[in-house]
């Protein structure tokens, strides 16, 4: 019987899915809001990466949605980690080879998550994508070298504020008379580094923001023990 049901389930949503597939008029973008955006966003925005346009300008709201999503996430991470033991035994550190690509790749890391960010409305990437290459070159030398101390207060300190900043841009949107998130600043000339508004600013806080929260946690999980259930 159950058998029966999964394959008359499966059966199901494989007419709906053909059913579906058979309206569409394939060769034709079906989704009149995003040839809307593609048409309007170089002149209300300015921005080259037209995603930017969307993630930081048509739903911005919902981008403060998901970082308010990832700072739960690793709360509900740091809280489900015990206190470190004074008896714990620490790992060795790695090999040769790891604590020398840890040294050369840091840098590197760091060079090429704030290149990603920076340039996240001229070309594909942005905050998320180079905040975790950010959080990445943080945690590596802790792999690399365990036992190294991690400045926790201080990165908290570097979220808080790119938090704040992401908000307060925001409010100034609404302050000037538009909505929350509205760019700012001016357009610029599309292509150049300095140009889309405050959207750059945008993408800065949030690359800050996803680096610092991840890098913690990261760092949280290589540090604390687990709490025993």
């Amino acid at each position: 019987m159950r058998n029966a049901l999964s394959l008359l389930f499966v059966a199901g949503l494989a007419f709906l899915l053909f059913v579906i597939a058979a309206g569409l008029d394939f060769g034709a973008a079906p989704m009149l809001v995003g040839q809307g955006i593609n048409q309007a966003s170089p002149g209300q925005v300015g921005a080259a990466n037209i995603v930017t346009s969307v993630v930081l300008g048509y739903r911005a709201l919902d981008t403060l949605g998901e970082l308010a999503i990832l700072f739960a996430a690793a709360t509900a991470g740091g809280l489900m980690l015990g206190r470190p033991r004074a008896d714990a035994r620490r790992d060795p550190e790695a090999g040769f080879i790891l604590l020398t690509a840890a040294d050369l790749l840091f840098p590197l890391l760091l060079v090429v998550g704030l290149f990603i960010i920076v340039h996240g409305h001229l070309t594909p990437g942005g905050g998320f994508q180079g905040g975790v290459i950010l959080a990445a070159a943080f945690f590596l030398p802790l792999l690399a070298r365990p036992g190294t101390h991690f400045n926790h207060p201080g990165f908290a300190v570097v979220e808080g504020l790119a938090g704040a900043a992401f908000i307060v841009i925001g409010l100034l949107g609404l302050a000037r008379g538009g909505e929350f998130l509205m760019p700012l600043l001016g357009q610029g000339v599309m292509g150049s580094l300095l140009s889309a508004g405050t959207l750059p600013l945008l993408y800065i806080a949030v690359g800050l923001k996803v680096g610092t929260e991840l890098a913690g946690l990261m760092a949280h999980i290589a540090e604390y023990e687990a709490v025993d259930p």
